[in-house]
Order: C-alpha cells, then structure tokens, then sequence
C-alpha cells in the first residue's frame, strides 16, 4: 500500500484504496473491518482479575496481619492461625470485587463516548461511530470536529485544522488539496492530508480515509506512551488522612502493648491484639467505597442521560452554584420552526423564484440520506423544511442543482454569517445570511439597515430569531474569497423569523434550581429581546434582573465586571471568549460553575469550568473532549438532576465515612479503656478481625444506594474545600464512638460481675449489634428511620439482616464456637446483649431531635 498519500494525485489515491468519491459499499466496509480492525488507539491493557486479587496483599497492615498469623501457627495455635488467614483472604475478595465491579462500570461508560463521523456509504450520507471508520472511506469534516482518522482531503472549502497537539503548531494550518511533489517533508507541512486527534478550527472538507487506528500517525505516538489512572481529589484527601491515622492509631496500639506487658499479659497474645486494633481501626476500604459510590453514581447518571467523562466530577457537582447555560436546546425544544417572513419588494433582480426563498435554498448546508432524511444543524433544518414546503421537494431539488456552489466563506461564531457564491448567468450571485447586527453592517443602503433593525427588534421581542438575508452580483470574483473582500455592499433581501419554544418542564426545573441555592443564567448569542423573552418564560429572569450584551461586557474592567456578575442572569450577543471570562468572573468570588457548551470555540470555557457541560446531540467533537459531563438528550433538566445525583454521592461518601470511623472508634476505645477501667482485655483478635470484616465492610458498601435525602435540593451548595468532618460528623464519630465503647464496657462489667463465664461472647455481640444499629440511624442526618422508610433502601437492610444472621451463627453454631472462642447466649442473655446495642441506635436518632430544636 501506498505510505506518502500526500505525494499522489487525488485520483490516484482513490485508485490505490479501490474507492471512489461515493464511498465504499457497506458490504466492502465490513469486509475491511474485519482486515483492518477498529479505529481505536490500543491503550494501556487493563488488568487481568487475579491481579485486582492479589493488590489486596499489598496493604501494609495486611502483611503484618499474614505474618502474624503465621508466627501464630509456629507457636502452636493452628485454629487462630487459619482463621485469621481466612477472614484476610475473605477481605480480599470482598475488596477485590468492589475494585472490580468499579472498573468494569468505567469501562462500560468509556464505551458510551465514542465519537462519530459522517461517511459516504453506499452513495449516500450516513452517520456511523468513528470506530468503524476504514481506509477508503469517503469522510466529511466541518469546524468541530476531532478528525477521525488519518485523510487525503479531495475537495476544501475554507478548511483550518489545529495540528498543535501532533506538531507543536500553534496556528491552524489552512489545508488545500494540491499534490505535494516533495518527498521528505514533515507532518506540517503536509498541507492535503488531516491527521487522527486534531481538530477542525474553521471550513468544512471531503477527505479519502487512507489508515486508521495504530498505522496513524498519532497511533505511533500513542504506542509510546500508556497513561496511568489519576485518582480523585477526594481519593487523594482521604489517603492523606488515613496516613496522619494510622500513625495515631499505631501509637495507640503501642501504649496498649507496652501496658499489657507491664500488667504482665501474654506478650504474643498482645502482639497480636494489637495488629488486629490496628487493622480494623485504619479505613483502608475508604479509597475502594468511594471509587465505587463514584462509579455507581456515574452509572445511575448515565442511565438519566448524563455520561461523566472525568470520574472526580460526580464528586464535584455537589457543590455547583452556578449553572451556566446556553438556551437553544437546552432550555428550549431545539425544533426550529419558521414562524413569520419579510421580503424586500423594492428588489428587481431577474430571478426564477421569489428573491429571499431561493436565497434560502442556496445558503444552507442540510444533507439528505439516501431515504431522504435531511441532517443538519436544527435552524439549517427548520429553513430547508420551509422552503420544501413551499416548492415541493422535486422543484426544491432541481433549484439546488441550477445554481451550484462555487465558492463559500463558512458561518464561524465571531462574524455571526455564512456566505454562498453561485453562478447566475453571466455573473456570480452572493447570499449571505446571519444575524441581523451583521447583515445590517454589510447593507449598503441606510434606509434599509434602518428598517432591518427595526423590524427585527419587533420580531426579537416576541422570542422570535431573526435570520436576515443580503445579496450582491458580481461580474467577476476577486482572487481571494474572504469576508472582507465579499462580504460589503450588500442589497437587503428580507429575513425569516423562526421560534424554538421552552421546553416543557424546564420552568420548573429552574425553580428546584433556585431552590438549592444554585443560579441558573443564560448565555447565548441570540439577539437580547428574544433572550429576555424566553429567559421570562422559563424564570430564569425576573422583570428586576439585569441583562447584559457583549458589547457592554468587552468595556467593562474585570473589577468593574466582577462587582455586576452576581447580578446579572441573561448575556445576550456575546462570543465564546466571553463565556471564559465570565466562568472566571464567579469563581473569583468563591462559586463553582457549571457551564455547557456545544461549540469549538466553547471548549476553553468547558475547560476552565469546574464542571464543563457538553451537549451529546448538538455538540462537536472537540467540545465533547474538554468536557466534564455530556447531555445526552441536550436537556438543561438533565444538569439540575447530575447536580442532584452529585450531592446524594457526596452526602453517602460522608455517611460511610462517619459510620466506619465511629465503629473503628468505638473497637479502639473499647480495647485501651478495659484495662485503665481494670477490666481484662475484651475481645480477641479473631473478634476485632470479624467485627471489621463483616459489620463494618457490608452495611458501609451498601450505604453507597442510600437515597437522597428529602431536603437534598432545598439547601445550599457544600463548599468545596469543605472537611469531611464539618457540619458535627467529627464530634459524632467522637461522641458515638465513645457511647458505643461504653455501653460494651459496662456489659462487660455487668456480666463480669454477675460472674457470667461467657462474659466476651457477650461483649463481642453487643459491639456487632451496636455498629449495626448504628448503620441504620446514619443513613439520613435529619430524617428519623421510620419515616425515611425502612426499606427505602433493601441492599442496606439484607445487609443488616444478613450480618445480624452471621454473628447470631458465631453464638450458636458449635464448630464456630470452637473458631471464634464464643459459647452460647441464653434468650435472656441475648435479649440483654440487644437492648444495650439498641441504646445506640436511640441516641443517635435523638441527635436527629436536638438537631430539629
């Protein structure tokens, strides 16, 4: 095959490839995907499951456990010896399946992002996923798209590609089809190909797919490098934590050893009591809960039509306050329909149909599929469908075929217009259309810019968009096509007026909005009366609130800017480069902003926001790379419920956090306060190791489907930077930590005085019944257990049950009487043991009480 396709003819190229302009036969395309393979870089190989498996050893604890256990076996106690190395494998399983199930759920939601790309299959237009691309595919690009795979382009209009990220090159490079005679020249400099990964900045082109996936050039890159798996800020806080507490609670366990020996207990038996406090006190389980709570968030998101790119923004839409938003299908249906028309009688040029209706037809850029769907931008469609009903889709088709595109200036978001070059008779006819603002500074006549503005207004007022239309003959066209050298002296043709109404629901979604103390504001470049209007309609505005245009805004001082930005919910008329400094502009006063985004020019924006939005339908390639999270139905309720999802995470991720280091407190405080109070040691290392195992590591996964709470989108965001701690987690993990150490401590002492020889069999059961109590109490701050409903969340409650069982089976059963050194309760005895656990559970619901005092 050939490996230089920029040094051959176009015709040749297609020739090398078997192929043609019409593209390859769906037939030959299957063909050549099972020869060629997927176009899908080959990334870092994902490990095997054994080895998920034995990561779990590697816990420094755990090894000194394993040790433990085995010096345990040379001393004789084969019993202790076994059990402790079960109950070590059985934590390794349960964590090895959380690390597992979380990766294969991230891998299920990378699949859900593939791109796609817009082929010539059959003769005809299709959209598949890019991943199927192959050599001889027919490819279509235009500004916004990442090009899917390395192309021969055979036909440029206006094309600019952003190479920097396989070159270095700062500038777009400006593409044109020309053979490139030199042999050995550099990736930049090959002017007629475009490259897998870089983006398209400007224009629209065809190009010849010529290799995909490795044989790229950004494949061979790609073959280098292997990118490792970053963890989360919160990953990261807690791992900083859970180092500064081990180092206390290894201090703790060694003033409990040197005690123990100068009470003269067995050193071994100590050694090994006090490795068992420290691996049930450190959370090492945190890291793995909180990826899967992200991971399981990140799932239930997608199945509500919200795909998370970034796995630490789950966590971080919990503290959004602002939500930046664009309204055409986002706040509204995104179904443009033509709604009123003007056309200027005064004109008198000699055309077959009316002057603006074939303007209409000419300057629009929709594709029709070979069943005769039409694809296109939603505003493209709405015009093409009014012209088609006008004309008839036969006469629609033949006008479109009379007056062929010879030459175009591409619609990009600074200049606001398109313009389209056809022949017409002797001379050229040049239609542009675009916003009113700038086909009225292209109008040649005064009188005209005068009644386009102000008919337009009128238009705007009502929530209608104005697409204005201008036009010119030429006898000759200049040597360079640009908007400065077309795009003057235009003759005003008339303007179409179209209306995309409010989504249904969305009112109130920006009430619930509001409500959570989060500000919704709008930023569009629509004109500023259609903007108000339907920033009224949805509530995002009151008649009190404060517009402002980008015009305004480019003359204001980042000071002066940041003294109004709290103020103002609807920007009219303004750039994409606007859009950044208004996400800088709240965070400086301390908000985190959601923004979406749908364009090239937005992803710097989506980028710099702490969560960037991207829209799933309307949205380009490249902005759906920079972003956070992308909407798969565009819908702005979708944000309000990722947003909701977000705080129910984090709200869990601080419930499992206060359940695990309450038990792990109360086991720490129950074991060194025994001997100050003068009272054996309470449990053995068996207990502390089952106690870790089964209570504290099933409820604490299950707290992770924990609903929301009810007042979840009726208070204010969490701050950021806030401490896991704040909002009196800490002094419960203190408090109830100590009420649990006590009640176990004065059952030890009530059954030690009563001179029960099963008095640790009854401490060891009111410790496990008390952390399970306690699980159902945290499961809501505010919200009592039976009104929140007991089996509002089942896996939680089969948990409980199911732990409730197991230790029920370490009492009673005689073969694990042997194992864990327990003997049988009587009913009384196990009554007793159970109304002590339940004291816990009754206080922590009367904190809830004093809490609502």
């Amino acid at each position: 095959m050939i490996k230089q396709f920029f040094n051959i003819e176009v015709n040749d190229a297609l020739k090398a490839l078997h192929t043609s302009t019409n593209g390859l036969s769906q037939l030959e395309a299957t063909s050549r995907l099972a020869k060629y393979g997927l176009n899908e870089l080959v990334t870092k190989k994902n490990k095997p499951a054994w080895v998920y498996f034995f990561d779990q050893f590697k816990d420094f604890m755990i090894l000194i456990l394993m040790v433990a256990a085995i010096l345990s076996g040379i001393m004789g106690d084969m019993v202790d010896a076994v059990v402790i190395l079960i109950i070590v494998v059985l934590n390794a399983l349960l964590g090895f399946s959380q690390e597992y199930k979380a990766e294969k759920s991230m891998l299920a939601l990378k699949k859900m992002s593939i791109t796609t790309a817009r082929v010539n299959r059959d003769g005809n237009p299709a959209i598949i996923p890019s991943e199927e691309l192959v050599p001889g595919d027919i490819v279509f690009l235009e500004a916004g798209n990442i090009v899917p795979a390395d192309i021969r382009l055979i036909e440029v209009h206006g094309l600019s590609i952003d190479e920097s990220s396989l070159t270095g090159e700062s500038n777009a490079i400006h593409k044109k089809i020309e053979t490139i005679n030199d042999k050995d020249i550099s990736l930049g400099d090959q002017l007629n190909m475009a490259f897998k990964g870089t983006l398209v900045t400007a224009g629209r082109a065809t190009g010849l797919v010529v290799v995909t996936a490795m044989s790229t050039e950004l494949g061979k890159i790609a073959g280098l490098l292997q990118e490792e798996k970053a963890s989360t800020p919160l990953q990261r806080r807690m791992e900083h934590f859970g180092k500064k507490l081990s180092y206390i609670i290894l201090l703790i366990c060694l003033i409990l050893f040197i005690s123990g020996l100068v009470r003269g207990e067995d050193p071994f038996t100590l050694l090994l009591l006090s490795i068992s406090l420290a691996v049930a006190a450190i959370p090492e389980a945190l890291p793995a809960l909180i990826t899967i709570a992200l991971a399981k968030g990140a799932a239930r998101l997608a199945k509500r039509k919200s795909l998370i790119r970034k796995l630490p923004a789950v966590e971080t839409l919990g503290s959004v306050s602002f939500i930046c938003s664009d309204k055409t299908g986002t706040l509204t249906q995104n179904k443009m329909e033509v709604v009123e028309n003007f056309e200027n009688t005064v004109l008198s040029p000699s055309f077959s149909n009316t002057p603006l209706l074939l303007s209409v037809l000419l300057n629009q850029d929709v594709q029709f599929s070979q069943t005769g769907d039409s694809l296109g931008e939603s505003t493209e469609l709405a015009l093409v469908n009014y012209c088609i009903s006008k004309l008839g889709i036969v006469e629609f088709h033949e006008l479109y075929k009379q007056y062929p595109r010879v030459a175009e200036i591409p619609f990009d978001s600074d200049r606001k217009c398109m313009t389209t070059i056809h022949p017409f008779g002797d001379q050229f006819l040049v239609i542009t259309k675009g916003a009113s603002e700038t086909i009225q500074t292209c109008l040649l006549d005064a009188t005209a810019k005068h009644q386009l503005l102000t008919m337009s207004d009128k238009w705007a007022s009502q929530g209608i968009r104005v697409i204005a239309y201008g036009f010119k003959l030429l006898d000759v066209l200049p040597a360079q096509i640009t908007s400065k050298s077309i795009e003057h002296d235009l003759v005003w043709l008339g303007q179409i007026g179209l209306m995309d109404p409010p989504r249904v629901n969305v009112k109130r979604v920006i009430e619930e909005c509001k409500g959570a103390g989060i500000k919704p504001v709008m930023i569009t470049g629509d004109h500023p009366a259609t903007a108000k209007s339907i920033a009224l309609q949805v509530g995002i505005m009151e008649e009190q609130d404060k517009l402002m245009l980008g015009t305004e805004l480019a003359q204001l001082t980042d000071e002066q800017f940041g003294m109004l930005v709290l103020d103002i919910a609807v920007y009219a008329r303004v750039s994409p480069n606007q859009k950044l400094r208004i996400i800088k502009a709240l965070q400086s006063k301390g908000h985190f902003v959601a923004m979406t985004g749908d364009g090239v020019n937005d992803a710097p924006s989506l980028k710099a926001a702490n969560i960037g939005v991207a829209m799933g339908i309307t949205g380009t390639d490249v902005s759906k790379e920079a972003a956070d999270l992308i909407l798969l139905d565009d819908h702005f309720g979708t944000i309000v419920n990722a947003v909701k999802e977000g705080r129910r995470i984090v709200d869990n991720i601080r419930k499992f956090i206060k359940y695990i280091m309450t038990c792990n407190g109360a086991e720490i405080w129950t074991i060194f306060l025994a001997p100050i109070l003068g009272m054996p040691i309470p449990l053995l290392p068996i207990h502390i190791l089952w106690i870790n195992l089964v209570t504290d590591g099933l409820p604490a996964l299950a707290l992770a489907n924990e609903k929301g709470e009810m007042d979840i989108m009726k208070r204010p965001p969490r701050k950021a930077d806030e401490s896991f701690f704040s909002d009196g987690v800490g002094y419960h993990i203190v408090w109830v930590g100590l009420l649990m150490a006590g009640v176990t401590l004065a059952t030890q002492a009530y059954a030690l005085h009563n001179e029960f020889a099963h008095w640790q069999t009854m401490v060891f059961t009111v410790l496990s019944f008390a952390q399970l109590g306690h699980v159902l109490a945290v499961r809501s701050d505010k919200t009592f257990l039976f009104q929140q409903g007991i089996f509002s969340n089942p896996l939680l409650l089969l948990s409980v049950l199911f732990t409730f069982c197991l230790q029920l089976g370490v009492i009673y059963i005689p073969f694990l009487n042997e194992i864990f050194k327990t003997q049988p309760l009587s009913l009384q005895e196990l009554g007793f043991c159970t109304l002590m656990a339940m004291i816990v559970f009754h206080a922590v619901e009367l904190e809830k009480l004093i809490k609502r005092l």
